[in-house]
């Protein structure tokens, strides 16, 4: 029986520090592994190419990268870019990319479906299956800004959320921890009371 493998961005870089240890590898190759997968952004340990041989066979044999995927891009008369974002297990949820003159804003998914079931939202009329991942939260922004650079020349300023999941403040803290490591944006989100005490935790975990 073959033993399933871990989603590695699954971990924080303390996290990762301690899975990698187990192998007795370096404790830089974590943070080496960390910036391949959130400052490069890569969908392989293959492309990690300071990494030797036998450790990216390791992480082969016990880890894998589960990145969300572009499979459909429509692009409106005003300039706005949808897209249609395909996870690993197959599921599709949204992204749009709102161009203007002074901002680049980004309007992501983070649960797949809804239970807000808003009228004016297609997300909002089906089922919610689960909440995404920190990492597929992130690769959707990574996704609308290089949309923004490569369409527009000017990298994301602002980012919404279609619906709001009942995340832990941990994992709040997670993202927002990833999102300063990935790409400098502003963050901000739908004005819901419980979002707004949310991030307000995150922030003084933060400062803390």
């Amino acid at each position: 029986m073959t033993e399933s493998k871990t989603d590695i961005r699954l971990f924080n870089l303390g996290q990762l520090q301690a899975q990698l240890g187990k192998y007795n590898w370096p404790k830089f190759r974590a943070k080496q592994v960390y910036h391949w997968l959130w400052k490069k952004h890569v969908r392989s340990f293959e492309e990690m190419n300071n990494l030797p041989k036998d450790i990216i066979e390791g992480l082969e044999n016990n880890f894998e990268i589960l990145p969300i995927r572009v499979k459909d891009e429509q692009v409106s008369d005003d300039g706005t870019i949808k897209s249609a974002f395909e996870t690993a297990d197959k599921k599709i949820v949204e992204g749009v990319l709102i161009p203007t003159e002074k901002r680049m804003t980004a309007c992501i998914s983070s649960q797949i479906g809804c239970s807000l079931a808003c009228s004016f939202c297609a997300t909002g009329k089906l089922k919610r299956l689960r909440n995404l991942t920190a990492s597929e939260i992130v690769d959707q922004v990574v996704e609308i800004n290089n949309q923004a650079t490569t369409n527009y020349q000017k990298s994301l300023t602002n980012n919404f959320y279609f619906s709001i999941p009942k995340l832990s403040s941990d994992t709040l803290l997670y993202i927002t921890r990833t999102f300063s490591v990935s790409i400098d944006f502003h963050i901000c989100s739908l004005s819901l009371l419980f979002v707004f005490l949310k991030f307000l935790i995150v922030f003084l975990k933060i400062q803390s």
